[in-house]
């Protein structure tokens, strides 16, 4: 691995310090987590996307998208419920009150 070649940290802090990034960052943050959460169930429950697609009577493809973070595709909440409950997981949701700016 070639030391001078930046981590993806560095990277990411440059990237946010651009006009505008840091906004849209925060406002597709909270569909990133859902999505990484997602996939990280899954795997915990030791499930593919395969197996999740037949338990929700649906094709693959459909659960790869509904996973893809190369997506602003946000999925319903019924479906995030049935999702969350077919691989053994409860969805749970939490509102924040915004820092004082």
């Amino acid at each position: 691995m070639n030391n001078n070649s930046p981590t993806f940290q560095a990277f990411k802090e440059k990237a946010l310090q651009k006009e505008g990034v840091q906004s849209e960052y925060n406002e597709l943050q909270p569909i990133y987590e859902i999505k990484k959460q997602m996939v990280s169930a899954r795997l915990a429950a030791h499930l593919s996307q395969e197996d999740v697609a037949t338990m929700l009577h649906t094709k693959k493809s459909n659960i790869s998208r509904l996973e893809s973070l190369n997506t602003k595709h946000l999925p319903n909440l019924s479906t995030l419920i049935k999702y969350a409950k077919v691989i053994g997981f409860n969805l749970e949701i939490n509102l924040k009150k915004n820092a004082v700016r």
